[in-house]
């Protein structure tokens, strides 16, 4: 066995022992919803027993999870730096687990448009928090009002713009691929770049 196998199977057995703890559950009652022994079950997260694909299979099931998910490797980047967009104000970060949807960071300091034409629509979802300040989320015939940690999340084929409210705000967003999408192509009837959400 090599160092990347061996650190393998100590993440996967680790990883049957903490979804056991996280769901509240004894070494009894997870090897009962296994099909295993309890002397089983405990030797295979001490790792005194070899892991078997068919026990791997039963116990991914019984822990609500797939053997894919059980068995991935811990080896991707954890940590990542944002790309600066600094013509539009923004830091963006892709998500590797969900390619398509990316974060933004962005601060916004104009009220929300008073013209109802300047309002977009798009294919897609869309999902922010308020990090400071208050903002101002026109979505159809609605104004919300979303103050610091509040989170707003709606689909972007409602007509929807976004302004700050008595200063400057702070926002973080996710946006999924078609309302990224839709923001990168978005422009207003006069040529303008619309006022990203």
């Amino acid at each position: 066995m090599t160092q990347a196998d061996g650190e393998l199977d100590s993440l996967v057995r680790g990883r049957i022992r903490a979804l056991r703890v996280a769901q509240g559950w004894s070494l009894e009652e997870l090897a009962s919803r296994a099909r295993l022994s309890q002397s089983t079950l405990s030797r295979i997260e001490n790792g005194q027993r070899r892991l078997a694909l068919d026990q791997l299979v039963t116990l991914a099931r019984a822990l609500d999870t797939s053997l894919d998910q059980l068995v991935e490797s811990g080896a991707e980047e954890v940590v990542s730096s944002p790309m600066i967009d600094a013509a539009h104000g923004l830091m963006r970060w892709p998500l590797k687990a969900e390619p398509g949807m990316t974060v933004v960071r962005r601060r916004v300091t104009e009220p929300p448009p008073d013209n109802p034409a300047r309002m977009r629509a798009h294919p897609g979802r869309e999902w922010l928090v308020v990090l400071s300040g208050t903002a101002v989320l026109l979505l159809g015939n609605r104004r919300l009002r979303i103050e610091t940690h509040q989170a707003a999340e709606f689909p972007t084929m409602l007509p929807h713009a976004l302004g700050a409210e008595g200063g400057p705000c702070e926002i973080l967003g996710i946006f999924d691929r078609d309302a990224r999408r839709g923001h990168q192509r978005g422009k207003d009837p006069d040529g303008t770049q619309s006022p990203e959400v």
